[in-house]
């Protein structure tokens, strides 16, 4: 695991693109592609979150078990655990965080198989910083009404397995 200082990419993200985010927010970017990690991770910092990152599902669960988090975005494939494993161990152990899956495929049939692992969004790789950040926006200003009830989209096939409350 580690925690994210501004890298100096002599740009910022768009200016459409930036909020005002909690500085309290904390955020855990899971991903094996040490590029695509390293730059959500500085996309987000930009925007004002805390970041820390981790290499893997494995780390990303230790991760998990050491710090407070208020949205996990995690990869799927990837070495020891995948992302969906990762979510399978944190709603196992009860943990309502949400969780953006960020790929560039989704396993679609056993998402909807496992409707309890309860995604608050997706995100098809390759994504835009304008992508990222409105996704995260999207998640954290639903806040508390996000957890408890699934929210997956497929964009592939345009499904959103939502039950209505």
């Amino acid at each position: 695991m580690k925690n994210v200082q501004v890298l100096q990419t002599g740009e910022s993200a768009p200016a459409q693109a930036r909020w005002q985010a909690s500085p309290s927010t904390r955020i855990l970017v899971v991903d094996d592609d040490r590029d695509l990690r390293l730059f959500s991770a500085d996309v987000l910092v930009h925007s004002g979150y805390q970041v820390d990152t981790a290499a893997d599902g494995a780390d990303g669960w230790e991760a998990l078990q050491t710090k407070s988090y208020d949205l996990l975005i995690t990869d799927n494939s990837m070495p020891k655990l995948s992302g969906v494993e990762l979510v399978k161990k944190l709603r196992s152990a009860h943990m309502a965080l949400p969780v953006i899956l960020a790929s560039g495929a989704f396993p679609t049939e056993e998402l909807n198989r496992h409707r309890w692992l309860q995604l608050a969004a997706t995100l098809l790789k390759p994504f835009t910083i304008a992508e990222l950040l409105s996704t995260v926006r999207k998640v954290m200003r639903a806040g508390g009404s996000i957890r408890g009830r699934a929210r997956i989209y497929f964009p592939a096939t345009g499904t959103i397995p939502s039950p209505q409350i």
